[in-house]
């Protein structure tokens, strides 16, 4: 692991913020990092309101969508929403539907098919709209770059509104609207909303023509929240609001489809992170396994007890989502030491009966094991199809952009894209991958880093310390989790390795002037020696709660030690 100190940020600022907050210097700090530098900064990250929520209409081509869509409801239009099989695409569209339904009977929704289909609009979906008398497309989570297949609805007497957040190409979509923060010509003042909250501030226009305010609007904020943690936006802003304000929808009255996949789990109070790894998972697993329509069916079911029919199916779905991609991911290693390309600086992994659904997940997962450039083929069609990952601060777009010759097509940003090759090419372009990441790569960046925000002693870590971090939440994405680095520690003496397997790390670290405090490191049991015998080391954590028989005392969540 690499450790990076983050730079010490202004003093004079964290000395300003500490004194009007009365906090301590290492909280000052933490909310200067995070570009919290004022009290009334402090006091909207502390205290979320839905009143920080932009108006809507500063979006261009707001009003022309929402002029639209009510010319739709009066002339009672058959509408259909449209969006991408992946959880934000889902429960956009299971939102748009849901609020255009409370205002119109001839609402419909089309998810297109993975396998048959591909990403965004597509021409089948188009088809399908001009034979059942569609008129009206709301396209969310994708459409920005679908130039060709918007002129193609025209054609056929059929209006495109088009809410996506992803980066433009030249040229937009004749579209009656394009919502996109991320147009050039877009004065918007908050551009990292994800497909689900662009879609959310149409129904939030929508519902202020018709006198109602963002709080009329909570019980949505289930999916938005779902829609930010899974796509991994930054949660600061706008985000940070909607997340805020949906965690504690979710937590408190989610919608039945939510409520039935959380039935499952033993948590009192979810974050971000449980988002993440809980909801997210099996909602994605639809589209992956089987088809996007399943989640939309789930998170717009009102009757709890088929929700928690769809639920199960779909936790069904996931189960053989896991079972797949750990089948696939163990090939692909074996696949790896077979070809003896262990030091190699890139993973370029090929065998045509892989699900195309999860070589995604597994070029994730190859890349924990192997911190490198990674890309997973299988066959599709005629073709070789792949899913690529980079590791930070690669550009495996422009990677990819490099052995063009050698690719049929591709898209993506930089540290995920997806590609189709010719077959007969495909060990030319892994030859080519290799050498073009071997001459552009820092070699450092094959090396995990771990980003700490301060160095602190154990004496801070105190029950108020910690409680004012908890108000840091909800974390992800330019808002991380505080990590810490301490130094001159060392074991009380009881530190051992724990678990089934005894892969864990358990220990009582304190400093010389320090009361001990409980670390545990999860995979660290490799690591026993450098803490055993008292020997000093130095530590990188987070801190969290641990809760045993009813005692909650605090831990120190390990991320790295060395001596």
């Amino acid at each position: 692991m690499r450790w990076t100190l983050k730079p010490k940020p202004d003093l004079e600022k964290v000395k300003h913020l500490q004194e009007t907050l009365q906090v301590d210097e290492i909280i000052a700090t933490l909310l200067v990092q995070r570009g919290v530098e004022t009290y009334n900064e402090a006091k909207a990250f502390f205290r979320p309101s839905l009143k920080h929520l932009h108006n809507p209409y500063l979006m261009k081509d707001m009003d022309k969508a929402v002029a639209r869509i009510e010319k739709a409801i009066a002339q009672k239009e058959n509408i259909l929403v449209f969006g991408d099989y992946d959880v934000d695409g889902t429960t956009a569209v299971a939102l748009m539907a849901t609020y255009l339904k409370t205002k119109h009977d001839l609402v419909y929704t089309y998810i297109p098919n993975r396998y048959d289909e591909g990403y965004g609009v597509s021409k089948k979906g188009i088809n399908f709209a001009f034979e059942n008398d569609f008129t009206l497309i709301i396209a969310l989570d994708c459409g920005i770059k679908a130039i060709e297949k918007v002129e193609y609805a025209k054609s056929l007497g059929i209006d495109f509104i088009i809410c996506d957040h992803h980066r433009p190409g030249s040229e937009i979509p004749n579209a009656v609207a394009v919502l996109d923060p991320k147009q050039t010509d877009c004065n918007y003042p908050y551009k990292e909303l994800c497909g689900c909250g662009v879609g959310f501030k149409l129904i939030q226009a929508l519902a202020q023509n018709d006198g109602l305010t963002p709080e009329d609007l909570l019980p949505y904020l289930d999916l938005v929240a779902t829609a930010i943690g899974a796509d991994i936006v930054p949660i600061n802003g706008e985000n940070r609001v909607l997340a805020y304000f949906g965690l504690h929808v979710i937590n408190t009255k989610p919608r039945p489809g939510i409520k039935a996949i959380l039935e499952q789990v033993e948590k009192a109070e979810l974050t971000i992170t449980d988002v993440v790894f809980i909801i997210a998972p099996r909602i994605n697993a639809a589209g992956r396994m089987e088809h996007g329509n399943f989640a939309v069916a789930l998170l717009t079911e009102e009757d709890y007890e088929m929700a928690k029919v769809h639920a199960a199916n779909i936790d069904n779905y996931n189960l053989e989502r896991r079972e797949t991609d750990k089948e696939i991911t163990e090939a692909a290693l074996q696949q790896i030491e077979a070809h003896k390309e262990q030091e190699r600086v890139t993973t370029v992994v090929y065998h045509e009966s892989w699900h195309k659904g999860v070589i995604g997940i597994v070029a994730s997962r190859l890349t924990e094991t192997y911190y490198r450039p990674t890309l997973v083929f299988t066959k599709s069609g005629e073709n070789l199809a792949a899913s690529a990952r980079s590791v930070k601060d690669f550009d495996v777009y422009n990677a990819l952009e490099a052995c063009s010759e050698h690719i049929e097509q591709f898209g993506g940003h930089k540290y995920a894209a997806g590609l189709t090759l010719k077959k007969e090419n495909y060990e030319a372009f892994k030859q080519a991958f290799e050498e073009v990441v071997s001459k552009t790569i820092d070699r450092n960046l094959l090396i995990p880093e771990i980003k700490i925000d301060t160095q602190i002693d154990l004496n801070a870590i105190t029950p108020k310390f910690y409680r004012i971090l908890k108000q840091f939440a909800p974390f992800g994405p330019s808002n991380m989790t505080p990590v810490f680095m301490s130094e001159n520690l060392r074991d009380t003496g009881y530190g051992k390795c724990v678990g089934e397997d005894k892969t864990h790390l358990r220990l009582t670290a304190a400093q010389p002037n320090s009361n001990g405090i409980v670390c545990i490191g999860f995979g660290m049991g490799d690591k026993h020696e450098l803490i055993s015998d008292k020997k000093p080391f130095k530590a990188v954590y987070s801190i969290d709660e641990n809760e045993w028989k009813g005692n909650i005392s605090l831990q120190l969540k390990l991320r790295d030690i060395k001596a």
